[in-house]
């Protein structure tokens, strides 16, 4: 077994967060009437992606209904419809939908990961929520080496990657849409960055706060920064 999958084994039985646990637990037994005959996850959500990946994504936390239900991170949900759709556009995705763990879906050069593995009540982890994820974060970064871009998906997730691979340096960079910021280099010596981008987000996109160019933008600047194969 690689480490990798050790990792996620790891992650998919973590009940640390008592908070977390009943609420996804109880979201995955009642389910949403459109999803009534589906089997929800109900589990914490593990990364997904290429482990050569020279690109880490780096979400909030599983939709409810999206990757609570379906145990694959942004998938399910109009945010993932998104965030895949993107990746395919610019190159990082063999095809533009993620509807399910078995759905053929494969990423070049690419990985796909939260802040926090268990969907939170209104979307929104506690701190100690958000601590108590950390390590896994941290161990999931240490075996992508390859890893010398990280786009991180809304403020939440901009404050985490910086907490952890800039070992909370201070002043932290503001977080912006397509904010940049230079991390302390790899263990090979690799130059590393950090890019901002809205979250993808039904209130950002339905507003039109993030669109398609915008979101693009994002993945062109990663390419830029040499994450291509």
């Amino acid at each position: 077994m690689g480490d990798l999958q050790r990792l996620e084994d790891e992650i998919t039985a973590c009940r640390r967060c008592p908070r977390l646990v009943a609420w996804r637990e109880q979201v995955a037994e009642e389910r949403r009437a459109s999803f009534r005959d589906e089997e929800y996850w109900g589990r914490p959500v593990p990364g997904f992606g290429d482990p050569a990946a020279r690109l880490m994504v780096l979400g909030l936390a599983p939709a409810a209904h999206g990757a609570n239900r379906t145990g694959r991170v942004f998938t399910g949900d109009r945010s993932g419809d998104w965030l895949y759709a993107a990746l395919w556009r610019s190159g990082y995705a063999n095809q533009p939908t993620s509807r399910s763990r078995d759905d053929g879906l494969e990423l070049r050069g690419c990985w796909v990961s939260a802040a926090v593995r268990c969907a939170p009540p209104a979307n929104k982890p506690l701190p100690a929520e958000r601590d108590a994820c950390a390590p896994y974060l941290a161990r999931e970064v240490a075996l992508l080496p390859g890893v010398t871009v990280v786009i991180a998906l809304g403020r939440f997730a901009w404050d985490v990657a910086w907490s952890l691979l800039a070992a909370g340096s201070r002043p932290r960079p503001p977080f912006a849409h397509l904010a940049e910021a230079a991390l302390p280099p790899a263990a090979a010596g690799r130059p590393r960055t950090l890019l901002g981008s809205f979250h993808p987000s039904q209130q950002n996109t339905f507003t039109g706060r993030l669109t398609e160019p915008m979101f693009d933008a994002v993945f062109a600047r990663a390419r830029a920064l040499g994450t291509g194969l």
